[in-house]
């Protein structure tokens, strides 16, 4: 990846069926080990509370940022597919899901095509989103956080997400920077 083509990118991922720390780690791997996606750092692991569809078991839900020379398209297809690779099943809107892959931001685009909306529409409404999200930015430098905190600060539903375990990128990983 030259540097010019490079985005700083921010996606949500979250998995509430089996062994969910192990496909929120395996969708990480498969995001770094393709050739145009890097990821940079990760949130802390939230257990959260389903929304919408709540006859469900509890989430873990975390943020990572990343750096890309895909196009926004691009990265969706890429996410779609680790998806699908994961076992996700799109059955139940806002159901039960092996890994859930959501892209929040694109550097600092804003994006509106029948396929794909950047910012993710829904994450200024989502606790389970935000609190990650916002974890995550309060460990890169240079990037502000302000308005994450100030929605976050008015939102409801904040109970519902509590730290599962705290993560290191790329340690817990086995990535290595070599």
């Amino acid at each position: 990846m030259s540097p010019a083509d490079i985005t700083t990118a921010y996606i949500a991922l979250g998995s509430n069926i089996g062994d969910r720390e192990r496909y929120l780690a395996e969708a990480l791997k498969k995001l770094d080990e393709h050739p145009h996606v890097q990821v940079l750092a990760c949130s802390a692991i939230y257990e959260t509370d389903p929304v919408g569809y709540v006859d469900q078991d509890a989430f873990l839900n975390m943020a990572a940022a990343i750096h890309t020379s895909l196009s926004p398209e691009g990265l969706l297809a890429v996410m779609q597919n680790i998806e699908q690779v994961l076992g996700r099943v799109r059955d139940i809107r806002f159901g039960p899901r092996t890994i859930d892959l959501d892209l929040l931001l694109y550097g600092e685009r804003e994006i509106r095509t029948p396929d794909l909306i950047v910012p993710h529409p829904r994450m200024q409404e989502r606790a389970f989103v935000l609190v990650p999200l916002a974890d995550l930015f309060s460990h890169i430098p240079n990037t502000s956080f302000a308005s994450i905190e100030k929605q976050l600060a008015k939102l409801d539903g904040k109970e519902g997400v509590m730290l599962w375990k705290k993560m290191q990128w790329p340690s817990e990983s086995g990535h290595s920077a070599s």
